[in-house]
This record gives structure tokens, sequence and C-alpha cells, in this order.
């Protein structure tokens, strides 16, 4: 099985993944199915992901550029799970803020783009006062599914699994800023990054709420446990899709916005996961085919994180 490309669909993932469930019915018969944890991600008895703990953080500034009046940005290496992460820390000067700490926003780039990429939202965010953090996701947040079944299968942690924890540990350096008000911290990602925000705001009750960009969940509820023979396959698959996890997001705010005719994220898919959160929450649409931000998604995207901060 080929290793996922970033702009891969929507519904040709889907059908991997499931495919893969098929195929590995082959694999279980080899290797079994092992859960070895070691205590540090757990899953629920509904096959969701949680980390009751996170490792002490551990960061280092690799250079700071003030050469901007309105925000200035630092270049941050934290360690997460003994990789470390590269990511830009943008804070906004004292004049867009009449606090000493402002909020803040872990911005999770869709697969392929680089934080240097994403690096424009945290101007658009900075502009507006908040402060943001744009990670590296491990492998620009591209998946090999395949990998982290047979991770899974032998109780290693799959790749996706450190992706959300990599944004878990974004926020807990945003809130070791004495400039950033740690009560305020929010998830925002854009297609693939946006399920990672979804999963990490909904395992994290201390982050205020979540904008997801371009993006959806795998709809995995399809698919029937008492017909999957693999239910480590079954049980990753589960873990992975954000329609299992926006129902635990409120009472925070949940924002979604796509453009109608996406070509990457079916506009039906972003609906169908939308569906599955509780207020409050609120969808904008944008017309026009683009994948990830666009000027467009500004005002949805303003009243959106001033409805998680207020």
């Amino acid at each position: 099985m080929a290793k996922i490309k970033p702009k891969q669909s929507f519904l040709k993932r889907h059908n991997n993944i499931v495919l893969l469930i098929g195929l590995s019915l082959l694999l279980a018969g080899f290797y079994g199915i092992v859960y070895n944890q070691e205590d540090e991600w757990v899953m629920t008895e509904d096959s969701l992901l949680s980390y009751p703990e996170r490792e002490e953080l551990e960061y280092s500034v690799m250079d700071v550029d003030d050469s901007n009046s309105d925000y200035v940005v630092k270049t941050i290496s934290y360690t997460s799970r003994e990789k470390q992460v590269s990511s830009l820390l943008t804070i906004p000067g004292t004049s867009n803020n009449n606090s000493n700490a402002v909020p803040a926003v872990v911005i999770l780039p869709g697969a392929g783009v680089t934080k240097e990429g994403e690096h424009g939202l945290s101007v658009l965010l900075a502009e507006m006062g908040y402060a943001s953090i744009v990670i590296d996701q491990r492998n620009l947040g591209a998946v090999d599914v395949e990998k982290d079944i047979m991770l899974f299968r032998n109780g290693a942690e799959p790749v996706e699994f450190l992706m959300v924890y990599d944004a878990l540990m974004a926020s807990d350096v945003l809130r070791d800023q004495p400039e950033i008000d740690g009560s305020k911290i929010a998830m925002l990602g854009s297609s693939n990054g946006g399920r990672f925000a979804i999963i990490a705001t909904s395992i994290d009750e201390s982050i205020s709420g979540v904008i997801g960009i371009s993006t959806s969940g795998y709809g995995s509820d399809s698919l029937d446990r008492e017909e999957v023979i693999d239910q480590a396959a079954y049980d990753l698959y589960i873990s992975i899709d954000p329609d299992n996890y926006v129902g635990n997001i409120s009472p925070r705010p949940f924002v979604m916005i796509n453009s109608l005719n996406d070509t990457i994220i079916p506009y039906y898919t972003a609906m169908r996961t939308f569906g599955k959160a509780e207020e409050p929450k609120s969808f904008g649409t944008v017309d026009g085919t683009a994948h990830g931000y666009t000027d467009a998604m500004y005002p949805y995207m303003k009243d959106g994180l001033e409805e998680i901060f207020a």
C-alpha cells in the first residue's frame, strides 16, 4: 500500500483505511493484537485516545526576530516524545492589546505545509491581538496508514497519536510564556491539521475551543464493529477519527470553516462532522474551490476566536 500523499482526497483515504482493515486480517494471524502502551497513552472504552499526563516541558529559543514593530517572532524548538519539534511563536506588540497577557492559538498546518508556509495566519492573529505558535508537524502532517496500523498492533504509539501529542505540548509552550494568558489557549488547524486540532481539544479540557479550516472526520461509524475481525485496525481507525471526538468539546466553542466546493475535503463530510458537535458551534461557508485558509474566511475566523476567548 502506497504512502498517502498530502493532497489525497478524503474519499480516497477513507477507502484506503477500510481496505487496510480488510487486508490486515491476514496480518493479524501472524502478529496478533498487542496493546502495550506503558501508560504513555491510553485508550478509553470507546477506543478514543487519551493522555493522562504529559512530559516535563523542555524547549529552547533558537532565534528572535523583532524587526517588525507590530509583533515579535521567536523560533522555538521543544521536546515531544524525544523529538525536537520546530515552531514559530508570534507575540503581538503591546499596541494591539491593553492587557499584558494575551490569548494564544496553536496553529496546525495542513499536510505538506511548513510552519513558514502558515506563518501568514500568525500575522493575521497578531493583528487581532492574539499570540500563536505554528509548528512543523511530523512528516509535515502526511500520514502512512499502513505503518500506523502496524505500530498500533504492536503496542507502539502511532505517528498520528504523536502529532496530537505534539499539538498538546505546543499548548504547554504557550502557557509558559509570560506574555500569554494561559487560561485562554485555542487550537486552529487546516485540513489534516484540523483533525489533530479537534482531537487535541477534546482530550485537553483546558483548551478554550477549536477552529477547523477545510477539514472533516472520516465517518468511521459506517463500519460495524461486530463485522470486523481485526480489532487493532478498527480501534485505530476509531481513535483517529475527529467525528468521534467533536461531541466532547462542548461547552467550549467549536468552529468550522469550509469552501463550498473544496476540491480536497468534500463539503458534505465537513457538514457531517459539524452535525456531530454539540453547541456552542458555528459553521462558516465561503464560495469557491479553495482548500485551506482564504481571505474570505477572515470574518468567520475572527468571530470564532472572539467567541472562544469571550
